[in-house]
Protein backbone atom coordinates (compact mmCIF):
# COMPACT_ATOMS: atom_id res chain seq x y z
CA UNK A 1 0.00 0.00 0.00
CA UNK A 2 2.64 2.42 0.95
CA UNK A 3 4.55 1.73 -2.41
CA UNK A 4 1.29 2.87 -4.51
CA UNK A 5 0.83 5.85 -2.35
CA UNK A 6 4.45 6.88 -3.38
CA UNK A 7 4.28 5.66 -7.00
CA UNK A 8 1.19 7.89 -7.02
CA UNK A 9 2.93 10.86 -5.74
CA UNK A 10 6.05 10.64 -8.01
CA UNK A 11 3.63 10.27 -10.68
CA UNK A 12 1.29 13.78 -9.41
CA UNK A 13 4.52 15.37 -9.23
CA UNK A 14 5.90 14.39 -12.73
CA UNK A 15 2.51 15.34 -14.19
CA UNK A 16 2.05 19.16 -12.02
CA UNK A 17 5.50 19.52 -13.01
CA UNK A 18 4.83 19.87 -16.75
CA UNK A 19 4.49 23.59 -16.97
CA UNK A 20 1.23 23.02 -19.73
CA UNK A 21 -0.13 26.61 -18.84
CA UNK A 22 3.16 28.15 -19.92
CA UNK A 23 2.91 29.30 -23.44
CA UNK A 24 6.21 29.94 -25.34
CA UNK A 25 8.09 33.02 -24.75
CA UNK A 26 7.61 35.23 -28.12
CA UNK A 27 11.01 36.69 -28.79
CA UNK A 28 10.57 38.81 -32.15
CA UNK A 29 9.27 39.26 -35.70
CA UNK A 30 11.76 39.33 -37.64
CA UNK A 31 13.12 38.41 -41.26
CA UNK A 32 10.42 40.47 -43.44
CA UNK A 33 11.47 40.62 -46.88
CA UNK A 34 9.97 40.67 -50.55
CA UNK A 35 10.23 37.36 -51.85
CA UNK A 36 8.42 38.05 -55.44
CA UNK A 37 6.81 40.88 -57.45
CA UNK A 38 5.31 40.41 -60.36
CA UNK A 39 2.56 42.85 -62.16
CA UNK A 40 -0.25 40.97 -60.21
CA UNK A 41 1.53 39.86 -56.87
CA UNK A 42 3.60 40.98 -54.71
CA UNK A 43 4.68 38.08 -52.04
CA UNK A 44 6.33 39.03 -48.78
CA UNK A 45 7.18 36.09 -46.01
CA UNK A 46 8.98 36.96 -42.50
CA UNK A 47 9.34 34.12 -39.34
CA UNK A 48 7.78 34.89 -35.80
CA UNK A 49 10.54 33.13 -33.14
CA UNK A 50 9.86 31.92 -30.19
CA UNK A 51 11.07 29.71 -27.13
CA UNK A 52 9.26 26.98 -25.83
CA UNK A 53 10.98 26.29 -22.34
CA UNK A 54 8.02 23.21 -21.72
CA UNK A 55 8.27 19.72 -21.93
CA UNK A 56 5.60 19.69 -24.11
CA UNK A 57 5.13 21.21 -27.68
CA UNK A 58 1.32 22.48 -28.73
CA UNK A 59 0.38 24.07 -31.63
CA UNK A 60 0.39 27.77 -33.03
CA UNK A 61 -2.29 28.99 -35.34
CA UNK A 62 -1.75 32.54 -37.64
CA UNK A 63 -5.50 33.22 -38.68
CA UNK A 64 -6.12 37.47 -38.18
CA UNK A 65 -2.92 38.66 -38.52
CA UNK A 66 -3.48 41.90 -40.79
CA UNK A 67 -1.04 42.96 -43.34
CA UNK A 68 -0.45 46.69 -44.05
CA UNK A 69 1.64 48.21 -46.92
CA UNK A 70 2.48 52.21 -46.70
CA UNK A 71 -0.50 52.23 -44.05
CA UNK A 72 -3.13 49.99 -46.59
CA UNK A 73 -4.81 47.39 -44.63
CA UNK A 74 -4.00 44.71 -47.91
CA UNK A 75 -4.08 40.93 -46.77
CA UNK A 76 -3.90 38.53 -44.43
CA UNK A 77 -1.03 35.66 -43.26
CA UNK A 78 -1.57 32.74 -44.67
CA UNK A 79 0.11 29.61 -43.09
CA UNK A 80 -0.62 26.40 -41.87
CA UNK A 81 -1.41 25.36 -37.82
CA UNK A 82 2.08 24.77 -36.22
CA UNK A 83 3.34 22.58 -34.09
CA UNK A 84 5.48 23.91 -31.52
CA UNK A 85 8.45 21.52 -30.82
CA UNK A 86 9.08 21.28 -26.72
CA UNK A 87 12.37 22.75 -25.11
CA UNK A 88 13.31 24.69 -28.09
CA UNK A 89 13.44 27.93 -29.96
CA UNK A 90 11.66 28.09 -33.29
CA UNK A 91 10.26 29.93 -35.90
CA UNK A 92 7.15 30.13 -37.54
CA UNK A 93 7.53 31.06 -41.02
CA UNK A 94 4.48 33.61 -42.53
CA UNK A 95 4.06 34.13 -46.28
CA UNK A 96 1.43 36.91 -47.86
CA UNK A 97 0.54 37.55 -51.26
CA UNK A 98 -0.47 41.17 -51.66
CA UNK A 99 -2.63 41.53 -55.22
CA UNK A 100 -1.63 44.91 -56.66
CA UNK A 101 -4.55 44.92 -58.05
CA UNK A 102 -6.50 44.98 -54.11
CA UNK A 103 -3.20 47.75 -53.69
CA UNK A 104 -5.03 50.05 -56.33
CA UNK A 105 -8.25 49.49 -55.00
CA UNK A 106 -7.94 50.69 -51.59
CA UNK A 107 -5.59 53.61 -52.38
CA UNK A 108 -8.36 55.40 -54.46
CA UNK A 109 -6.39 57.40 -56.13
CA UNK A 110 -3.07 57.76 -54.07
CA UNK A 111 -1.76 54.07 -55.23
CA UNK A 112 0.59 55.42 -58.32
CA UNK A 113 1.79 58.20 -55.77
CA UNK A 114 2.29 55.97 -53.11
CA UNK A 115 4.19 53.18 -55.10
CA UNK A 116 6.24 55.54 -57.41
CA UNK A 117 7.59 57.50 -53.94
CA UNK A 118 8.40 53.67 -52.86
CA UNK A 119 10.03 52.92 -56.14
CA UNK A 120 11.76 55.78 -56.00
CA UNK A 121 12.90 55.28 -52.23
CA UNK A 122 13.52 51.67 -53.05
CA UNK A 123 11.80 50.85 -49.66
CA UNK A 124 8.43 49.52 -48.43
CA UNK A 125 7.02 50.11 -45.17
CA UNK A 126 5.34 46.82 -44.50
CA UNK A 127 3.12 46.24 -41.12
CA UNK A 128 2.09 42.67 -39.25
CA UNK A 129 -0.64 43.35 -37.00
CA UNK A 130 -3.11 40.98 -34.81
CA UNK A 131 -3.24 37.50 -32.65
CA UNK A 132 -1.58 34.27 -33.10
CA UNK A 133 -3.64 31.83 -30.86
CA UNK A 134 -1.47 28.86 -28.90
CA UNK A 135 -3.19 25.82 -28.10
CA UNK A 136 -2.07 22.69 -25.72
CA UNK A 137 -4.16 20.11 -24.10
CA UNK A 138 -7.76 22.31 -24.41
CA UNK A 139 -5.80 25.76 -22.91
CA UNK A 140 -5.31 28.47 -25.29
CA UNK A 141 -3.56 32.11 -25.20
CA UNK A 142 -3.22 34.55 -27.77
CA UNK A 143 -0.12 36.55 -28.43
CA UNK A 144 -0.56 40.48 -29.43
CA UNK A 145 1.71 40.94 -33.22
CA UNK A 146 2.48 44.18 -33.90
CA UNK A 147 5.80 44.83 -36.01
CA UNK A 148 6.51 47.08 -38.87
CA UNK A 149 9.76 47.45 -40.97
CA UNK A 150 10.78 49.35 -43.82
CA UNK A 151 11.93 46.68 -46.66
CA UNK A 152 14.10 47.81 -49.31
CA UNK A 153 13.01 46.96 -53.18
CA UNK A 154 15.75 45.55 -54.76
CA UNK A 155 15.64 45.39 -58.63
Amino acid sequence: MKNKIIIFCLTLLVVSSCAVRKKPKFLKVDNIKVMNISSDIITIGAEVFFENQNNIGGKLETKGIKVMVNDLEVAQVRSEMFKIPAKKEFAIPMVVDIPTKELKRKANGNFLEGLLKSLLNQDLKVQFKGKLKYKVMGYSDYYDIDETELIKLKF
